[in-house]
């Protein structure tokens, strides 16, 4: 990974490659920013400037470059062993293989063990005192040593207070970069001691020309497509991968919409019937699609373009449907679908939550102003 593959972020970009040219790279750096901006992406650019663009980082497989992260407690470890990201080496080396723009629920999946992304996913005490072993040794390399820490919020406190120990008194010519998306969960006394970094949003346009430089989509739908994305590349990459999905969530929410206008209760009992029949998570999948049409149909009634994001199918069934949208029923529709979210993931009864929000949405959808 190099700076010319960060996707985006021109700003922050000049500013890493200043530092590192000028030799003023920070100890302890903190870089923050949403989801799927590219924090990680960067510091796995500055880690290579670092370690000299070294052949061992074609396969991020370099002894002076430590990679630590969230990680869960399997039923094959004993009770008494604390999970370390050593016991995830494989999984991880896959993940940041495939690129280095992916979410925390992505990394869960990529363990491949039953309900491991329902798991609480922490930075244990133990992944501390193993981080602070392999920084106590020489560089295999005569130079830097790397630590880069994803998602230090998901520090324990033991594990917070063992790094805050490390970042007081850091090894010789050593690099500590964390990537948070949750700042404000650190320790005061870690963010005191790095330097901060905040990356903003993807701009729409860089997100567009990756698409067509990276994907070869046309520059029109990668356009559509780095709207919805709202400045994430790991939004761009899901709706790309998910684009069929979405439009048979685009045909179910207006369905549901156009039944319940009509109040066609036998048709929208077979229309719960039919979304109860997929599995949860895909209940769940749709019924966020639902809630972000929901409000982006409120936010058309705006009239101001720049704040919506959808496609250009979504838009044109929004010009006659946002205005049964307002301000009456948004809170009660959009509490609805967090509630139905809820039940589902307490594996409650599809068919009575999907029957249950088709009779209220009669109820929301025909409420005047």
């Amino acid at each position: 990974m190099q700076f010319n593959e960060v996707i985006g972020q021109s700003g922050a970009k000049l500013q890493m490659q200043q530092l590192v040219a000028e030799g003023r790279v920070p100890h302890a750096m903190l870089f923050c920013g949403p989801s799927g901006c590219g924090k990680m992406a960067m510091a796995m650019a500055v880690a290579s400037e670092l370690l000299r663009h070294s052949r061992l980082l074609d396969n991020w497989g370099h002894p002076d470059l430590h990679f630590t992260f969230p990680t869960i407690k399997l039923p094959s470890m004993g009770s008494e062993h604390q999970p370390v990201s050593d016991d995830f080496f494989s999984e991880w080396h896959e993940m940041i293989m495939s690129g280095p723009y992916f979410t925390l629920e992505q990394w869960l999946a990529s363990i491949n063990v039953a309900g491991a992304e329902n798991k609480q996913a922490l930075i244990t005490g133990a992944e501390s005192d193993a981080l602070s072993r392999k920084l106590s040794l020489k560089s295999s390399q005569g130079g830097y040593k790397v630590a880069i820490i994803w998602l230090p919020e998901r520090m324990n406190l033991t594990s917070a207070n063992k790094l805050l120990k490390l970042l007081e008194e850091p090894p010789s010519q050593t690099v500590f970069i964390l990537v948070s998306e949750e700042p404000e969960k650190l320790l005061d006394t870690i963010r005191s001691r790095t330097q901060r970094f905040d990356f903003k949003r993807i701009a729409d346009a860089d997100i567009e020309e990756a698409l067509v430089e990276k994907r070869g989509l046309e520059h029109a739908d990668a356009r559509s497509l780095a709207r919805l994305a709202n400045g994430s590349w790991t939004n761009a990459l899901a709706a790309l991968s998910t684009g069929n999905e979405n439009r048979m969530f685009f045909d179910l929410f207006t369905m549901l919409m156009r039944l319940a206008y009509t109040k066609r209760v036998k048709e929208l009992k077979k229309w719960s019937e039919s979304i109860a029949a997929f599995g949860r998570e895909k209940q769940k999948r749709f019924l966020n699609y639902m809630h972000r049409m929901v409000r982006e149909s409120f936010v058309y009634n705006f009239h101001e373009p720049e704040l919506n994001y959808m496609t250009a199918e979504e838009e044109q069934f929004a010009q006659k449907f946002a205005p049964f949208i307002h301000e009456r029923n948004i809170i009660e529709l959009s509490e609805m679908i967090g509630k139905a979210v809820r039940d589902i993931s307490q594996n409650a009864n599809s068919k009575m939550v999907f029957f249950d929000i088709a009779m209220q949405t009669i109820i929301f959808i025909t409420r005047k102003k």
